[in-house]
């Protein structure tokens, strides 16, 4: 299996990066997504770390996730209103922390660059649609100044809107990190489907499962990798055959003993799946 398997790590304050990286080279893994929420940790020395622990461990880092500042609902009420660059009240300040994102990951040296957009409104006429166009495409001129691309995260547009922004946009270092299991949780295609839509500008992945809504104000439920409704089975042979070259990341958003044991059998059933 040439393809490498990876997994996304989350870094704050209080963590330990270089013990990060050597559990993912632990769990036999070879890449990794850094995410980062805090802008205050933009910093030389921090991005020095990450540095020294990809050296010293030898995994490589696919795509830098990127958060930004701010109120964060994760529904489909409030997070229509405070998620991404969509909103009018937040977008100055939150492209403000891409570019520093941008800047960041120029100096940890990463090809991608990842965040959620927000709710991108479906109807291209909405005035937010085309003010999110724009300032996504200052961000990634900023990126292509520097070799690195531009990551939608999948999950609050549907693929019709991604293929529209991404159109619109018009810069050519621009895709998408296709996260499977989100795609479910917001109720917005089924992944093996999607990729007919944005197969073509996938580089990255979050290899996550879920189950679909059961209510119209709430997400759907993350669950373990191969007990959703993502059909991996279906979903990772599709993808190779769209001649994906990326990282096959996988994303487990709980923590301790659980998270790092789904992981290993999401790894396993990845090199199954990936024939």
């Amino acid at each position: 299996m040439n393809t490498k398997i990876g997994v996304l790590i989350n870094f704050n304050s209080s963590v330990d990066i270089t013990a990060k990286f050597q559990q993912v080279k632990e769990l036999e893994l070879q890449t990794c997504q850094v995410n980062i929420w805090d802008t205050s940790l933009y910093t030389d020395e921090n991005a020095e770390k990450i540095i020294n622990a990809s050296k010293e461990t030898g995994i490589e880092i696919s795509t830098f996730w990127a958060g930004w500042r701010g109120p964060q609902s994760w529904n489909f009420y409030e997070g229509q209103y405070d998620l991404g660059l969509v909103p009018d009240e937040y977008r100055a300040d939150r492209l403000d922390d891409l570019m520093m994102a941008a800047d960041f990951a120029k100096k940890i040296g990463v090809k991608n660059l990842a965040t959620h957009v927000g709710f991108l409104p479906e109807n291209p006429a909405d005035e937010r649609y085309w003010k999110t166009v724009y300032a996504l495409r200052r961000l990634c001129k900023r990126l292509k100044e520097y070799g690195i691309r531009f990551l939608f995260e999948t999950g609050q547009e549907t693929p019709v809107v991604l293929m529209r922004a991404i159109e619109d946009i018009g810069t050519d270092n621009i895709g998408v990190n296709l996260d499977t299991g989100n795609l479910i949780l917001y109720g917005k295609a089924n992944p093996v489907d999607a990729l007919d839509m944005i197969g073509k500008y996938v580089y990255d992945l979050h290899l996550k499962d879920g189950l679909y809504p059961t209510d119209g104000r709430n997400l759907g439920r993350e669950v373990r990798f191969g007990d959703g409704k993502a059909n991996f089975k279906e979903f990772l042979p599709k993808l190779k055959a769209l001649g994906y070259e990326g990282s096959l990341t996988i994303e487990r958003e709980i923590s301790g003993e659980k998270q790092i044991a789904d992981i290993i059998y999401a790894r396993d059933l990845i090199k199954e799946y990936w024939k």
